[in-house]
């Protein structure tokens, strides 16, 4: 599906933001971590990031669950797809589509773990659903939603660009929509302690049976 989001993540706006956040072998740690903190142990076998750029994040989780997990990735950038797949510093993903988040190419229940990290962020009011849906949907056991944060649903301009960031309660967002999501921790990425990200709040829902 074409939004005025997803055709600016696709072409040089989103080329943009892959040269601010390259690869550096320096935010592994902050990112591992993170996300260990983040888990706390779960047990996960398969994961899937939507909207996943370069795969910074799915590096973090490689690390922690070694080759233990499969990774997936859906990303609309054609630069942050073939860097996904060229496997440079090491990343290992199972498989991985030139996509948006519209209609995710996976059965449901098929991965133990879906997720986004400053994605739903950008993604119209009017179409948030259509993403969190579909993240539901392919999410077995998990899901977890890394996002910016505000009371009320506001915009922000982003980068010069209006209509690109849109914050809320993502979390209240899940648990209102969706009745099958229990969430299970939440908490806060402190820019000061952590310097890749962007003072970004977590909820993370565990998919209830019937």
């Amino acid at each position: 599906m074409k939004t005025h989001q997803t055709e600016l993540w696709s072409g040089k706006f989103g080329d943009e933001y892959i040269k601010r956040n390259d690869f550096a072998e320096w935010k592994i740690d902050q990112g591992v971590e993170a996300f260990n903190r983040i888990l706390n142990g779960l047990e996960i076998e398969s994961v899937l990031e939507v909207g996943s750029n370069i795969g910074m994040n799915l590096h973090f989780l490689q690390k922690i669950y070694t080759a233990k997990i499969k990774l997936y990735a859906v990303e609309p950038n054609e630069k942050a797809y073939k860097t996904l797949l060229n496997n440079e510093h090491g990343l290992k993903v199972e498989k991985a589509w030139k996509c948006d988040s519209f209609n995710l190419p996976l059965e449901d229940s098929s991965v133990d773990l879906a997720f986004t990290k400053g994605v739903l962020m950008h993604i119209a009011p009017e179409n948030l659903s259509k993403s969190t849906d579909e993240l539901v949907r392919v999410a077995k056991r998990y899901v977890l939603c890394i996002e910016y944060f505000s009371h009320k649903p506001e915009e922000i301009l982003y980068h010069g660009q209006k209509c690109l960031l849109f914050k809320r309660d993502f979390g209240a967002f899940y648990q209102d929509r969706y009745t099958q999501l229990k969430c299970i921790n939440y908490g806060f990425l402190w820019q000061r302690e952590f310097s890749i990200f962007d003072d970004l709040n977590w909820w993370l829902f565990e998919k209830q049976e019937g």
